[in-house]
């Protein structure tokens, strides 16, 4: 009996279910298959966003780089504004010491100012252009006098508009422009003369100095 019973049970499980039935579990395995999927997809999309570790660097990256590109910016606009307030002060200075007579133009003139008497020195500028720039000659005496400006703690900056300087310092006494390739801002040692433009041309290699920037390059206002 108790054999009959099991080949029995046995036989209902091999039975088929009816179609009802079948149609109502297939319609409920493939729902669960279906939520199970979305479930899956919603996190490997979240995943892909947020909780990759590789992608929350990425975003980390990129976010760091757009502020290190506005900082940039920024940095760019304010030394470009440095220059350009620099330029101005250049100008007022050369045109003061001009009228007060204590500049020295030329090369030449300002190596002798230099071993005479150098602490009258108070600024140097040094101007070069393109057709210049090969000159060898000249790019050693320019070695020579930074050499010296950097042992007497002279400020020193070089402007790249020779035609522009040569305007400001004037001709010499033939009508000739004068030789503007370095040009000497000196005053008395006893009684040193004090400009406003001299302490901010003064304040402006001070801050060059500081970023590695040895003799800093100005642009002179256009005319």
């Amino acid at each position: 009996m108790v054999g009959d019973s099991a080949e029995v049970r046995r036989g209902e499980k091999d039975r088929p279910l009816p179609r009802k039935l079948r149609r109502r579990g297939y319609k409920a395995t493939h729902s669960l298959l279906r939520t199970q999927n979305n479930t899956r997809d919603s996190t490997e999309d979240y995943s892909s966003i947020v909780g990759s570790p590789n992608n929350s660097i990425t975003l980390g990256f990129i976010i760091t780089m757009t502020l290190e590109e506005i900082n940039g910016q920024e940095n760019t606009m304010d030394n470009a504004d440095r220059v350009q307030s620099a330029g101005a002060a250049l100008e007022e200075l050369l045109l003061a010491a001009k009228k007060q007579d204590y500049l020295t133009v030329g090369v030449y003139e300002s190596a002798k100012v230099m071993n005479v008497d150098p602490d009258s020195v108070a600024f140097c500028v040094l101007a070069t252009d393109e057709e210049y720039e090969c000159d060898i000659a000249l790019q050693i005496h320019f070695t020579l006098i930074q050499a010296f400006c950097f042992d007497n703690d002279i400020n020193v900056v070089r402007v790249n508009d020779i035609d522009r300087l040569a305007d400001l310092v004037g001709a010499d006494d033939s009508a000739e422009p004068k030789d503007a390739h370095c040009i000497l801002v000196t005053s008395p040692s006893a009684n040193p003369w004090k400009d406003p433009a001299l302490d901010k041309l003064s304040l402006f290699c001070e801050e060059s100095r500081s970023a590695y920037d040895w003799v800093p390059a100005i642009t002179l206002p256009e005319r």
